[in-house]
């Protein structure tokens, strides 16, 4: 049955995969939730595959990404997101449930309109498609959307993000308000150490508690256009789940 389920799941990353190269080609370095204002320039390209294990209270969820990230000028980017979850969880009863499938689909769009003296400002509005299915957990049933303030600050060798963001929970109808701050050390020309605090309004109307995290993490590059990462999420209060594992690599071209 795992066997089954696990190459289930392989073959639609692949398919995912294929269908995002083909189509033409992002966080911010992962594994950080800000990001920042960087911009891959006209007819460049970066195709992201990341992963991550979150685990709250027993309960975990494993998130496969692609993300495909285009340079349509030299300040503005196109951002094709495809998340692939498995869920692994107790029902009422006791008993752990296993679903797994394709979730919500993101297309986002990343202008930098300002940089000058190291301090670069940027806007990422978005939008999320209803391709997960809801009654499975794997999606919120019905399209969103957000807007994001971003701010790079660079003080080599140090970077620091700073970001601000709203969106509208769909299942709830709740206005949903981000903050988080990362920064970036240059240890070395292929190493990087990072670090990441932020928050978000709760999604559940029902509590007062926004959920709050603080992450770290590493990022090595191979090479000058493949960059490997690894990084470490913990909650700050329940409302976060209890902590996360992520790993990816990013390729340029």
């Amino acid at each position: 049955m795992r066997r089954t389920v696990f190459v289930s799941a392989l073959r639609s990353i692949c398919a995912v995969f294929f269908v995002a190269w083909f189509a033409g080609g992002a966080l911010a370095a992962h594994p950080l939730i800000t990001d920042d204002t960087g911009t891959q320039g006209r007819g460049r390209l970066q195709l992201e595959i990341n992963g991550e294990y979150a685990n709250d209270n027993g309960n975990s969820e494993t998130t496969l990404g692609v993300t495909l990230l285009a340079g349509l000028r030299d300040t503005i980017d196109l951002v094709l997101g495809v998340p692939y979850v498995f869920i692994s969880e107790k029902d009422d009863a006791g008993d752990r449930v296993h679903e797994n499938g394709l979730s919500d689909i993101s297309l986002e769009l990343k202008w930098r309109f300002y940089e000058q003296g190291g301090l670069g400002l940027a806007l990422k509005p978005g939008f999320t498609l209803d391709t997960g299915d809801e009654g499975r957990g794997l999606g919120d049933g019905r399209p969103g959307y957000h807007l994001f303030f971003i701010t790079t600050k660079e003080l080599a060798p140090f970077n620091v993000h700073l970001n601000l963001g709203y969106s509208k929970n769909r299942r709830e109808r709740r206005d949903i308000w981000h903050y988080s701050l990362a920064g970036e050390f240059a240890a070395s020309e292929a190493f990087k150490i990072v670090a990441n605090i932020g928050g978000e309004t709760n999604a559940d109307r029902s509590s007062s508690v926004s959920p709050l995290f603080l992450l770290g993490g590493i990022i090595y590059s191979v090479r000058e256009n493949l960059d490997m990462d690894f990084g470490v999420k913990t909650g700050l209060n329940k409302a976060e789940p209890d902590y996360a594992v992520l790993a990816g690599m990013s390729m340029r071209f």
